[in-house]
């Protein structure tokens, strides 16, 4: 290797160096293993060969080191004296010595093994310097340009490196055409290997696209979205300023993408109404969100610690008359709204209550003041029905009973004639009827009969009527403190 090309091949390391942050001693090991594994093949697997690449003048040598014997019985590891002087070293019997090789020839597969190597590692460095560009950007709104598809999915130009843009993570009424700009946000930024071993079912649509996209790539994988909630608080972010200031924040965002959303907000300042901040002067600022998300329309909605309001203010923007928590564990409740309001409440295709469901952690479901109406109406006819079918009871009566919570004949039956005395129309003749009736209606449907309490003064008997009716309504006190509270609202 000649001078000039000496310096060239130091020059263009030192430049490797600088640009790609390519050491050249991993250039220069890489090279002398290229060239052992050459000379390997031509001289025997089990030859102890050396190579060292000079790295003031870039020039290579390599030497065989091998036993120095009367009699060789492995040319790869042994060598006679007579054979030494040949190669002008001169050697004992016993002694071990390092023979210069010839590398004239093997040089050049080398320099060619070497510069596969070369690449694959440039290859692997520059993904390796991508990945830690970008991972830190996780959240960030980019701006790209597109690029090509690939089937439904948009493989975008972010600058250095190609974003993904999957057809899960578009708004599905948008459009896109090659060459336009795209703002996204950068959703997830993958290695190959948290790709491959991650179980979460919305990788599998990752690499479903990631394949359609390049079967050669092996990453990294820069994964844009304009669909998650997460775009659109990055939006919000940008026109507002309170909430840079974190005057005001978003709790929760959900989205069906490019129809509607639900952002619920709170402020951290009195003086700051967090919804008056987002929607800015002449709705300037939420009209911005709104153009870049197709027209989505977004409901802004005050964040409460009382999940009665809180439920009442996601139905935005239907009116709502009362909230009714129907099962606080499960987190079930009913929302009754005008006759007028109901259509606006469920929704085109249930879209307002889902996303209320969703943004709120309930389940919801909402009915008109007429359907509630009638629905009542038709549990007090059948609880009238069944009370009437009770010998000793008549339709005013068991209007009395109706009112007062008493509507289980199992529970009639329990009681004392003292207890029932008590209630407003009912007389004690008319008790002893009532619980009569009730127990023979039970013998007759074969159920079992409950124990009655020993009879007591009438004052303890007024308390214990007053106590089981008292025991029925706090039943349904959360239900009556929900109606109280949309009542507050309208």
């Amino acid at each position: 290797m000649e001078e000039n090309q000496k310096s060239e091949l130091l020059l263009a390391l030192e430049r490797l160096e600088r640009e790609r942050n390519i050491k050249k001693e991993e250039v220069f090991k890489t090279i002398e293993d290229a060239l052992v594994s050459a000379l390997r093949k031509h001289i025997g697997k089990n030859a102890q060969i050396s190579a060292k690449m000079d790295p003031e003048t870039g020039g290579m040598s390599a030497s065989q080191r091998v036993k120095v014997v009367e009699t060789v019985a492995s040319p790869e590891l042994e060598i006679t004296p007579a054979a030494a002087l040949a190669r002008k070293v001169t050697a004992e019997i016993g002694q071990e010595i390092d023979i210069p090789l010839d590398i004239n020839e093997f040089s050049r597969i080398a320099a060619q093994i070497a510069k596969q190597v070369l690449i694959q590692k440039i290859r692997d460095i520059e993904r390796d310097n991508l990945y830690r560009e970008y991972k830190p950007r996780e959240g960030e709104v980019i701006t790209g340009m597109v690029r090509r598809f690939s089937d439904r999915d948009i493989i975008v130009d972010v600058g250095k490196a190609e974003a993904i843009l999957p057809y899960c993570e578009q708004i599905r009424k948008e459009r896109y055409a090659p060459n336009s700009r795209v703002k996204a946000v950068i959703l997830r930024v993958l290695s190959q290997k948290d790709l491959a071993m991650s179980d979460d079912p919305m990788m599998a649509r990752y690499r479903s696209a990631v394949s359609r996209m390049d079967k050669t790539q092996r990453g990294p994988y820069i994964i844009l979205s304009r669909a998650a909630p997460l775009f659109l608080t990055k939006l919000f972010e940008v026109e507002v300023p309170e909430i840079t200031d974190h005057l005001v924040e978003m709790v929760s965002v959900e989205r069906d993408p490019g129809f509607r959303a639900k952002v619920v907000v709170r402020s951290s300042d009195l003086k700051v109404d967090p919804i008056g901040a987002c929607v800015g002067m002449r709705g300037m600022r939420i009209r911005a969100v709104t153009n870049e998300l197709s027209g989505e329309r977004i409901d802004l909605i005050v964040w409460s610690s009382d999940p009665v309001q809180m439920i009442a203010n996601a139905m935005s923007p239907s009116r709502v008359t009362s909230v009714r928590v129907q099962d606080k564990e499960a987190k079930r409740a009913l929302v009754v709204v005008p006759d007028d309001q109901l259509a606006v409440a469920i929704g085109k295709d249930w879209q307002n209550i889902k996303l209320a469901s969703k943004i709120t952690g309930w389940e919801l479901e909402a009915k008109s003041e007429i359907q509630v109406q009638d629905e009542n109406r038709r549990v007090q006819a059948a609880a009238t029905q069944d009370l009437t079918g009770i010998e000793g009871i008549g339709p005013k009566t068991a209007e009395v009973l109706i009112k007062a919570g008493l509507t289980d004949i199992s529970r009639l039956a329990s009681f004392t004639p003292e207890h029932l005395a008590t209630l407003q129309g009912v007389g004690e003749k008319t008790a002893v009827k009532i619980i009569q009736g009730a127990r023979k209606y039970l013998q007759d449907k074969g159920m079992p009969l409950p124990e009655q309490p020993a009879a007591k003064p009438a004052e303890d008997s007024s308390n214990a009527v007053e106590g089981a009716t008292q025991e029925i309504q706090n039943d349904n006190s959360e239900t009556v403190q929900a109606e109280k509270a949309g009542e507050k609202i309208n």
